[in-house]
């Protein structure tokens, strides 16, 4: 037996994590002790772009990529399918009668009054949308389905020459059998893959299933084809099998996402937030935001008392997802997002952005139009003698051309007004961003701690935690490449859902407690090492009236009283009030958690060190003469004064007037308001 903590790293564990983002692939690789990153330029296929990171960064630590004993990956294959509309073919079929539950969707209006507003169109077009006669209730099957109207289904869906198939029949997830017989059916007589909601999302409200449904059966081929395709390249260069990072913040093994493709929704910016929790240190305040921004996007979580905020109500692209995900808050503002000026004379920035080919202005590829990276290159927060990931050199004079062409059509004075008006417009739009998680969540920023990463965010963080009056700033020391750290942290993760309705004080205890059984059992069974397994139990709850629940923490054996209180200081905590109205419950919640640790990082930073040079920088405040320190030779011990940039090897850090920073132990920036 071995005496380690289950979950904790042996210095001889070689563990590498992969992350794909929309200009680059990042890599973290922990190696006895040391952490070697690498960053590449993402590929079309991006299991190409996987495979050369891992070989460049195992030939940075000198080491042979068939020694790697753990290999993890978050890709973005899921979300750029949902995004770009080129998901699979795929059919849905639903109770006769509810064919258009995807088309009709909530009365609910994103743009209450705009009258041109429009909603995306459905994932599955009414055409390829197919009834069965059948019914079920809450109470049990009322009309099972007929063995005719099963063959008849099957030849018409294989005409259709469909390419995945969504199955959500009505209350199936009280009552699956009906549903279970269909899937069985169309699985037996169809070469595609089926998804059935009782198995992807067993939750009461017929939209949100549908919905999730017809996602996971949209990007299910996509998913099956590139995690297939990637686990056999793996193999050939001798890397163990990949475990996936799923959105809900754990990662699973290939064979599993490759069943349940919906859980693969945003899993980079998931590893993320796990990363940024895993690098951040109790003393960084009691919660912390964490702040990704990378080449095409930024992304904004929350992480309150250790804890990661999840959600079970995203949506994305317009199309509702019910399956637990790490709470993240996106926008159209990264590095590579293209600034642009609208009908009425306002500096936009994004949605659009330049991606990786042909990239910013700067990168001298083709590019013209003016980005944020451009923007921060005229600003003087990156140098012109600065080479970013994959080795691509700079052209300042190809950046300042495409500002000079934007402040010629904002009415600015030149180049510079003009990267100053796109760095505030982009850090406008993250401030926005982080109030939204914050704010309007009741939570006060000013009690948080703001932790930045990503290749651009710690160039911006520091400037949006001043305008948002947050007094620290944490930029850990794989700053640029965290979401393929946060893989390195990752726990394997597996929850599991039951929908059970009823008012909380006349619940069985042991009904209830009996439901949380069957989903342990369930959740043991998946899981790599149920021995190791943590399991944790939730319910959604909600005042009778209300249409939407809050998830609160429950201990078994299950107390309805206990549950209870905890919603009603959930509820004030929330919106400020108690009511008098009973409690509801409406899904019973559990995940299993075999724990992994993150790589301890330890850094001493340089003795007494200079800056490497010095180079003109514009703030609001003004240009200054800025002194630039190269990362790993940063002084320790010792708060220097801003404004000063740190240039690291994916990330450069910029902290203006009024603020100082220090490094840390770990090799973590900390950056604080001055007292002066």
């Amino acid at each position: 037996m071995s005496g380690r903590t289950p979950g904790e790293r042996t210095p001889e564990e070689r563990a590498i994590g992969v992350d794909v983002g929309g200009t680059f692939t990042d890599v973290a690789l922990s190696v006895g002790g040391d952490l070697v990153t690498a960053k590449v330029p993402s590929t079309a296929d991006q299991s190409d772009g996987v495979v050369a990171g891992v070989e460049k960064a195992c030939e940075a630590a000198g080491i042979d990529p068939e020694s790697v004993t753990d290999f993890s990956h978050a890709m973005t294959v899921s979300v750029n399918a949902l995004l770009e509309n080129d998901g699979a073919r795929t059919a849905l079929v639903t109770t006769a009668g509810f064919r258009d539950v995807l088309e009709i969707g909530r009365q609910t209006r994103p743009s209450l009054y705009d009258l041109d507003a429009k909603k995306p169109s459905p994932l599955v077009p009414r055409r390829r949308r197919f009834e069965v006669a059948e019914r079920a209730t809450v109470d049990g099957v009322e009309r099972p389905v007929d063995d005719g109207d099963l063959e008849a289904l099957v030849a018409a869906l294989r005409d259709a020459d469909v390419e995945s198939v969504a199955v959500s029949l009505l209350h199936a997830y009280a009552h699956p059998e009906n549903e279970r017989r269909v899937a069985d059916a169309l699985r037996d007589g169809l070469d595609v893959p089926v998804s059935a909601s009782h198995e992807v999302l067993p939750e009461f409200r017929e939209y949100e299933r549908t919905s999730t449904t017809a996602v996971d059966a949209y990007v299910r081929p996509a998913i099956d084809g590139y995690v297939g395709r990637l686990t056999e390249r793996a193999r050939d260069r001798g890397l163990p099998r990949p475990q996936i990072m799923q959105a809900n913040g754990g990662v699973t093994d290939a064979d599993t996402v490759r069943r349940n493709a919906v859980t693969t929704v945003l899993s980079g910016p998931a590893a993320g937030v796990v990363g940024a929790s895993a690098a951040a240190t109790d003393a960084d305040r009691e919660g912390l935001i964490t702040f990704d921004m990378g080449g095409t996007s930024s992304d904004v979580s929350l992480v309150r008392d250790g804890a990661v905020e999840r959600t079970t109500e995203s949506v994305i692209a317009g199309r509702p997802i019910g399956t637990p995900m790490v709470d993240v808050e996106t926008v159209g503002a990264g590095g590579g997002s293209i600034a642009w000026v609208d009908a009425g004379g306002a500096l936009r920035i994004g949605p659009r952005s330049a991606g990786a080919d042909p990239g910013p202005a700067c990168y001298g590829k083709g590019g013209t139009e003016p980005t944020v990276t451009d923007a921060n290159l005229v600003l003087g927060y990156v140098g012109a003698d600065t080479s970013l990931g994959g080795g691509l050199s700079l052209d300042a004079a190809a950046a300042r051309d495409a500002l000079a062409a934007l402040a010629d059509e904002a009415g600015m004075d030149g180049p510079v007004a003009a990267a100053l008006g796109v760095h505030r417009v982009a850090n406008a739009d993250m401030t926005r961003a982080i109030r939204s998680v914050t704010v309007e969540r009741g939570h006060d920023p000013r009690e948080f701690g703001l932790v930045a990463f990503g290749g651009a965010g710690p160039m911006h963080a520091v400037q949006i935690a001043d305008g948002l009056d947050v007094g620290r700033v944490v930029v850990p020391h794989a700053s640029g490449v965290l979401s393929a750290y946060g893989l390195l942290a990752a726990d394997e993760t597996r929850d599991a859902v039951r929908t059970r309705q009823g008012r909380l004080a006349e619940a069985d205890p042991d009904a209830v407690d009996a439901v949380y059984g069957d989903l342990t059992d369930r959740l043991l069974a998946e899981v790599s090492d149920p021995d190791a397994a943590r399991l944790e139990y939730a319910a959604d709850l909600r005042y009778a009236g209300q249409s939407f629940e809050l998830t609160v923490d429950v201990e078994r054996p299950f107390d309805p009283a206990a549950a209870g209180e905890r919603f009603a200081a959930a509820h004030e905590s929330a919106y400020g009030y108690r009511a008098d109205e009973p409690v509801e419950l409406v899904n019973c919640r559990a995940t299993a958690t075999v724990p992994r640790s993150a790589p301890a990082i330890e850094s001493v930073g340089g003795s007494g060190a200079e800056p490497r040079t010095t180079r003109e920088a514009a703030f609001p405040e003004g240009t200054r003469e800025t002194p630039v320190y190269d990362r790993e030779r940063f002084p320790a011990g010792e708060a220097v004064e801003g404004p000063v940039v740190i240039e690291g090897a994916e990330s450069t850090v910029v902290v203006p007037p009024s603020w100082g920073v220090r490094l840390r132990g770990d090799g973590a920036l900390v950056a604080e308001v001055s007292d002066a």
